[in-house]
């Protein structure tokens, strides 16, 4: 049985919806009540101001990743390095389904709050480190198939950056052609690493045991 979410629960999943379809600033606490049907009383009761609700969305986010993205995109998919692109291609499918409308939310929020309190910045951070973590525990996985002296913490950085940049370039142009050519040089790069890697060596055969002579 399917049990309904709690008020704070609704105004948190109100508000994450809103702000992704209109912004922060273009969402106002009316729109949260209407769209969580609460009344004000008790969004105040959880939250002493609208930042505070934005606290709680991204920290929902951050504490979702998993469930909410990762696990979805990597269904069915066991190579470490595919599974990146296989990211990639949940948010590529995100915006075909949207006619590039989609937008990271968390880099929608990054790009709109120009100069964030501390605590918002912090959690925005934290949202991208988690991305960045779960990218870097896939190049970890990779083990041997890519060079030895590579950063992949920075590699993985530069996976996000690759998304984030082909998913405002696609929404700018509202072509898909932008992210896909993002991605093709980014497979192209990952193509001359797993190339520049040093082959694994083959699994020497142990010689078989000398047979005991009988004298």
């Amino acid at each position: 049985m399917v049990t309904a979410p709690d008020t704070r629960t609704r105004l948190i999943l109100a508000a994450m919806r809103l702000f992704w379809e209109k912004g922060y600033g273009s969402t106002s606490v009316a729109d949260v009540l209407q769209a969580a049907k609460v009344n004000s009383g008790s969004l105040y009761h959880f939250f002493p101001g609208k930042q505070d609700l934005l606290l709680a969305v991204l920290d929902m986010y951050r504490g979702g990743i998993r469930g909410m993205l990762l696990e979805p995109a990597w269904r069915g998919v066991q190579d470490p390095i595919e599974r990146v692109f296989a990211l990639l291609g949940r948010y590529r499918q995100s915006l075909v389904d949207t006619e590039c409308f989609y937008g990271c939310p968390i880099g929608s929020l990054a790009l709109e709050l120009h100069e964030p309190d501390v605590p918002v910045r912090e959690r925005l951070a934290a949202n991208f480190a988690a991305w960045i973590d779960a990218i870097h525990e896939c190049l970890s996985d990779a083990g041997a198939r890519l060079p030895r002296d590579l950063d992949r913490r920075e590699l993985a950085a530069f996976v996000l950056t690759t998304m984030e940049g082909g998913v405002m370039q696609a929404r700018t142009f509202r072509e898909i052609a932008s992210f896909d050519g993002a991605v093709r040089q980014l497979r192209a790069h990952f193509d001359r690493l797993l190339h520049e890697a040093p082959p694994r060596k083959a699994a020497r055969a142990r010689p078989p045991p000398r047979k005991k002579e009988h004298r």
